[in-house]
């Protein structure tokens, strides 16, 4: 070391010493401070943030992809817009909050484990949830709806735009849900303060024969919502040997016998870790009650749940979507009518609903279908299924259906999640419309909402006494 470095290094010891001291304080600081966000939360299924879909949304919520988001070709118009979106994070249902408690008074009572993270909850957490929540909307999940709006006013300006609300060409529409009613009501706040428009009183309509069609649908309420043995896959899965695994190795984690750890007590632990992350943005106490190949089986059953409910599982779960499908390609055609023949009387359509309106018209147009149904025997060979919730439902899920008008004519761009997707066996970002709507005749033909949910008449014989 040259006399110069140590005359410099002598001279300022005590500056030296602090600022050595300084890099090794924030050395170990990033060593042994924990992630903000959960290792787990890519699993989370339907409680998934919206930014685990779109993580550049972290750094900023108001981040557009202009390349993704662009039309087709430069000579496109965009002519109108439908948007199928689910209501924002909520707070979890009463049910999960019985079964949240029951966990956390054994947790508090019983658990013996040394490691920091269970003193955290057994000295430092309370069990706020309480069971008035039920669903209902959170500051979160408006706030996830009024980003939603600027970020779509932002990619498509020519619709969504302050002369349409205005003049009335946007038509907003939800689920009677408190939840959806405040998320519809948030995206319209959103649009508000984008274009500062103030003194307007803007409407929405509530229509659950789009929105929630499956309650009006009487052959999937008794064949699959009424019926024990419809999700018989899930109950089954409950006992497999994956979700056993995952309860023995909770229960050693908090020093608990095994008999004790239930598998809702399991998923209540993951409810817990995700609900926290969702609502408060924490990397809770609560998460380190799972591992990764633990989130990996609760995904999965959730997945079978939401496959067997809202999916494939059964046909009447797609099918009780018809009415949806007809009103989009209803609402498509009148534009195209209209952009041909005068002025658009609607540019944009807003439809706030659930992930179980979503998932089932997704499944009747053949999105996220995987060659080998999703069943309880065979979660080894369904790593890399593409009906995964976690990155299709997310909270504030959305489907944008976009009709342009292009020099070859109308052409169709689907997103979902803001994210462009070709439709199911079509090699095209943006199919010419007519070749879309031949690609679905078999439905806009054949899909009968009231022939299709209608309960099958049952004939008595007369028998001579």
């Amino acid at each position: 070391m040259k006399s110069s470095t140590l005359q410099f290094l002598s001279r300022n010891r005590p500056f030296v010493i602090a600022t050595l001291s300084m890099i090794m304080f924030r050395a170990s600081y990033c060593k042994f401070t924990k992630p903000t966000i959960p290792a787990i939360a890519p699993y989370f299924g339907t409680k998934c943030r919206y930014e685990e879909v779109n993580p550049l949304l972290r750094d900023d919520i108001l981040f557009v992809n202009k390349s993704l988001m662009a039309p087709p070709s430069p000579d496109c118009r965009a002519v109108h817009l439908v948007a199928v979106i689910r209501h924002g994070t909520r707070f979890p249902t009463a049910k999960n909050i019985k079964k949240m408690a029951r966990l956390y008074d054994l947790v508090k009572a019983e658990a013996t484990s040394a490691d920091w993270w269970l003193e955290d909850i057994q000295r430092k957490w309370r069990m706020w949830y309480t069971e008035e929540m039920d669903g209902k909307l959170v500051k979160k999940g408006k706030n996830d709806l009024r980003h939603l709006a600027v970020r779509l006013a932002k990619s498509f300006p020519s619709l969504i735009s302050k002369e349409n609300l205005l003049g009335e060409r946007m038509e907003f529409m939800t689920s009677s849900k408190h939840r959806c009613v405040d998320s519809i009501k948030a995206f319209q706040e959103g649009l508000h303060k984008y274009w500062d428009v103030k003194g307007v009183d803007f409407k929405h309509s509530v229509n659950d024969s789009l929105m929630r069609f499956f309650d009006q649908c009487k052959r999937f309420v008794e064949a699959v919502e009424n019926n024990k043995t419809a999700l018989k896959e899930v109950e089954i899965f409950k006992s497999s040997k994956e979700m056993d695994a995952v309860r023995r190795r909770m229960a050693s984690r908090l020093q608990i016998p095994y008999s004790q750890i239930t598998s809702d007590l399991v998923e209540a632990a993951f409810f817990l870790c995700s609900y926290e992350f969702a609502i408060k943005s924490e990397n809770s106490a609560w998460c380190n009650l799972l591992d990764e190949s633990d989130a990996e089986v609760l995904e999965y059953k959730n997945d079978l749940k939401q496959y067997w409910k809202r999916g494939y599982g059964h046909d009447i779960n797609r099918k009780s979507s018809c009415s949806l499908f007809h009103d989009l390609f209803r609402r498509l055609d009148q534009a195209s009518y209209d952009y041909r023949f005068g002025e658009l009387a609607k540019a944009v359509t807003i439809q706030v609903g659930h992930a179980e309106t979503l998932l089932p018209l997704l499944s009747l147009m053949g999105f996220f279908r995987d060659e080998s149904p999703l069943t309880a025997e065979n979660f080894s060979l369904q790593h890399g299924r593409k009906f995964r919730t976690s990155g299709i439902v997310p909270y504030a899920a959305n489907l944008l259906f976009v009709l342009y008008e292009c020099s070859d004519g109308f052409r169709l761009q689907f997103f979902l999640n803001e994210k462009p997707m070709s439709f199911p066996n079509i090699n095209h970002p943006a199919l010419l419309y007519e070749a879309v709507r031949n690609q679905y005749s078999y439905l806009l033909d054949g899909c009968d909402f009231k022939k299709e949910c209608e309960l099958p008449k049952v004939t008595f014989k007369k028998t001579e006494l």
